[in-house]
This record gives structure tokens, C-alpha cells and sequence, in this order.
């Protein structure tokens, strides 16, 4: 019997090829996946070792405090490490990104390490920016906890449309060195000068200590619309803050705004200022509710917690809004949006402030 001989057509053959020069590579991208952490656990600070454990998370956000405690079954109180891997699009513009951990943390894009803190130490909150062409990127994140508490927090933002020169994949900030960023956004053209309010006698003040020039937002998140800028040297009025302390409500010359608190330096105990709801400078509804969410798609706002419903809004990507309900499903939530009242799938958003199981069912 004759053998035949089985020969691959060179165009199938050259795929072939770069896939399995791919997979040599050792790239992070085969468990990543759309709208899920694929997280894995192993019981070593340098993710040496067998896996002794894996699990999803939904979200592109990450806010995980175990405290004491061990992440998963199977891993270890202390001295365990864990890798999180996940494809998320991004729009074509500049991301700031902010990552805080209790111990170490490193951050990849595509493989190009972008964040390198991998070493013991207490709480700490570092920021990078990175300009993205339109699509979808592998985001890896490796993270250890050698003793006591572990907490790991993974946020980001869009801050421009544009890209911003020099800031790419070739921004590496191993540890030791600054952030590339003096404030939580980028820094702004010189703002005219106002005078500055009055200060009470023995009020708690801070002092712009870390920026040249502080944006202050109406509410305290990283994304939340600039109402104002505060230079380095200048004083003002503390009257509030978020629960953390990380935030601090200020009193400006007309009205009042949110800075980030680590470029302030608070003239007493930070914590003795009281607590101010997230929208106290807007007036918003949503104050009573503590819940704040960030969409992670365009969407539509509707009329009515249905797909089929009025379209009667579309919200941006990275918008934050305040929610004021939920639907009986569990499915829906209701939101302000821009003065509108309307609903939103919760499968595109991310809940950044608050728990949602609190919200009154309003549809």
C-alpha cells in the first residue's frame, strides 16, 4: 500500500509557527479573559511552587482587603503570593492608574512591566499613567502578603482623549524611584490666582505640600469632574473627609472641594475632621445613599429597568455616578446622571463606593 504524505499549505504552516512561538514566549494572555480576575494562588512570596489554589473575580477594579486572614482555601494565612490576570479594553487616550498594597505589587501590560513594588512594606498607594491606542490589552498583576495584613487595590482612569508624549509602554517605575505624576491628574496650565478665604481660629487646616498645582473634584474620586486647583504653599480650611482619611473636603473662596489627601499636609490629627457625604459640593440626592458605581462601557441610560426601555441617556466610559436604587432582580440600578434620573445594567459598571445590597428596591 502506497503511504501518502501530508503536507501543510505554507500560509497554515506560518501560523502554526507564530502560535507556537507564542506560547514559547511565556506570555500571561492564554487565562485572560473579559470582565474576570483569573486569579492564582500559590504558597510562596515569588509565585514559586505548585498552584495550590485559583478563583475568578468579576470587575476590572480590584479592592481586596483579606486582613490577617487566608485569601482562599488552601493558601496560607501569610506568606502566600497570587497572580490576577485579565483582558480589559481600553478607549485611545491616557489612563492614570492607582495601585495600593500591603505587601508587594508588580503590574504588567502586554507582557511590559509597568509597576514594580515588589517588596515588603505597609500600606502603600502608588499612581503611573499609560497612553493606550483603542483595544484590548492583557493586564497581569502579581501581588505577595508576607505577614500581618494583605490588601491589594487596582483602579483606573481616563484623564485624556488624546495620547500624552513619553507616556507609554516604555514607562517603567521600578521601586525607589517617584511616581511619573505630581498629582492625581496631570498637571494643568498655571490657573489665575484668587485670594484666599478666610480660616478660623484653631480650624484644622492642610497645606498643598506635594504638587505644584492640586486639582480639586466635587466629589472624592480620582475621576470625578475638577471644580478648581490649589498651588504648593497655600493653606486652607479642612471640613471634612471620606471615611479613610484619604480625601479631604476643603473650604475654598467660593464653595467647597475634594483634594486628594497625600499631597496635603494636615496641621493635626486628620482624623478629627467628620466625615462629609462623597456629593456634599454637588447637592446631589445620591449623598444618602453612600453608593457611588463607574461604568465600564458606554451605555444607555434607561427610562425604566428594561432593555427594551427608552433609551433617555448615554453615559461614558469611566463616568462615576451616584446610585440611588436598585431593581427587585437585582440587575439594575438606579442612577443620576447629569440632573437625569435613569437606569443602568450593573453587568457594565463597578461598584467603587458603598454596598449595594443597601440601596431601597426602586424598580
Amino acid at each position: 500500500m502506497q503511504r501518502r504524505t501530508f503536507l501543510m499549505p505554507a500560509a497554515a504552516l506560518a501560523a502554526l509557527v507564530a502560535l507556537l512561538a507564542a506560547l514559547a514566549v511565556g506570555t500571561f494572555s492564554a487565562s485572560a479573559q473579559i470582565g474576570f480576575w483569573a486569579v492564582t494562588f500559590f504558597n510562596s512570596t515569588d509565585l514559586s511552587g505548585p498552584q495550590v489554589a485559583t478563583t475568578t473575580i468579576q470587575g476590572t477594579t480590584l479592592n481586596l482587603d483579606y486582613g490577617t486572614n487566608a485569601p482562599v482555601a488552601g493558601v496560607n494565612p501569610d506568606g502566600w503570593s497570587a497572580r490576577f490576570i485579565q483582558q480589559i479594553f481600553f478607549n485611545q487616550g491616557t489612563y492614570e492608574f492607582v495601585v495600593a498594597s500591603d505587601d508587594g505589587v508588580r503590574v504588567f501590560i502586554n507582557n511590559q512591566l509597568v509597576l514594580d513594588r515588589f517588596v515588603g512594606r505597609v500600606l502603600t498607594t502608588d499612581r503611573f499613567q499609560q497612553s493606550f491606542a483603542a483595544g484590548t490589552y492583557t493586564v497581569v498583576i502579581e501581588y505577595f502578603d508576607a505577614i500581618d495584613l494583605a490588601i491589594l487595590q487596582f483602579q483606573f482612569f481616563q484623564i485624556s482623549a488624546g495620547v500624552t508624549p513619553g507616556v507609554g509602554f516604555a514607562t517603567v517605575t521600578p521601586f525607589g524611584t517617584p511616581a511619573p505624576t505630581e498629582g492625581p491628574s496631570p498637571t494643568p496650565p498655571p490657573p489665575t490666582r484668587t485670594p484666599l478665604p478666610p480660616i478660623p481660629p484653631g480650624a484644622l487646616t492642610g497645606t498643598v505640600v506635594r504638587a505644584q498645582v492640586l486639582l480639586v473634584r466635587n466629589a472624592p474620586f480620582l475621576g470625578a469632574p475638577v471644580i478648581g486647583r490649589v498651588l504648593r504653599g497655600q493653606t486652607y480650611q479642612v471640613v471634612g473627609r471620606d471615611q479613610d482619611a484619604r480625601w479631604f473636603l476643603i473650604q475654598l473662596s467660593e464653595g467647597q472641594g475634594w483634594v486628594w489627601g497625600f499631597y496635603l499636609n494636615v496641621n493635626g490629627n486628620e482624623f478629627n475632621a467628620p466625615v462629609a457625604s462623597p456629593y456634599i459640593t454637588a447637592g446631589n440626592p445620591a449623598a444618602l445613599t453612600g453608593v457611588v458605581a463607574q461604568t465600564n462601557a458606554v451605555m444607555r441610560l434607561r427610562a425604566a429597568p428594561l432593555v427594551g426601555s427608552e433609551q433617555i441617556g448615554r453615559v461614558p466610559w469611566g463616568d462615576i455616578v451616584p446610585v440611588i436604587g436598585r431593581s427587585a432582580d437585582g440587575g439594575w440600578v438606579q442612577v443620576v446622571f447629569r440632573g437625569t434620573v435613569g437606569w443602568l445594567a450593573v453587568n457594565f459598571i463597578t461598584f467603587v463606593e458603598g454596598d449595594v445590597n443597601t440601596l431601597p428596591v426602586t424598580g
